[in-house]
């Protein structure tokens, strides 16, 4: 499975303007909504915050993954967003985090959501790739980075 084949560039947000967690993921869910009408985004909403429940998705390193599964949902959706400033995101390491890849699976979907998650993951450990996330100067070049970096994994 390629990232390629279920993210796309109009599922990011290069600046995103939220300062605190709930309005990050309005942010990451409204991208999603505005394209993908037929999705209700307080119910993407409600998902992604009865996951956060259940512990934090800021994984550290700057990096959030918040992810659910959905009812309904007939395929995976991927948004990203970036923040300049970065935001308190109850990241396990305490720090802002600045890189958010949201990800939303069919209810019935285990086996995809967990690859695209680990995947996803494995390609934020390498500092170089944040790095280049964090300096890239539009959602074009965001783009080709994600994508030109999952060939390697």
């Amino acid at each position: 499975m390629r990232l390629s084949e279920i993210f796309s560039p109009d599922f990011i947000i290069d600046d995103l303007k939220a300062t605190d967690k709930k309005a990050a993921l309005e942010e990451l869910t409204q991208i999603i909504t505005e394209r993908e009408t037929h999705l209700d985004k307080p119910k993407l909403l409600h998902v992604l915050s009865e996951r956060e429940k259940l512990g934090s998705t800021g994984i550290g390193d700057g990096v959030a993954l918040p992810h659910g599964k959905l009812k309904g949902l007939d395929k995976m959706l991927i948004s990203f967003g970036r923040s300049s400033n970065g935001l308190d995101f109850d990241s396990i390491d305490n720090k802002p985090a600045y890189l958010f890849f949201l990800l939303l699976a069919p209810e019935d979907a285990a086996g995809i959501h967990l690859k695209s998650l680990a995947k996803i993951s494995k390609m934020l450990k390498n500092g170089n790739f944040r790095r280049r996330l964090i300096e890239a100067k539009s959602k074009e070049e965001i783009y080709t980075i994600i994508i030109d970096n999952d060939e390697e994994f």
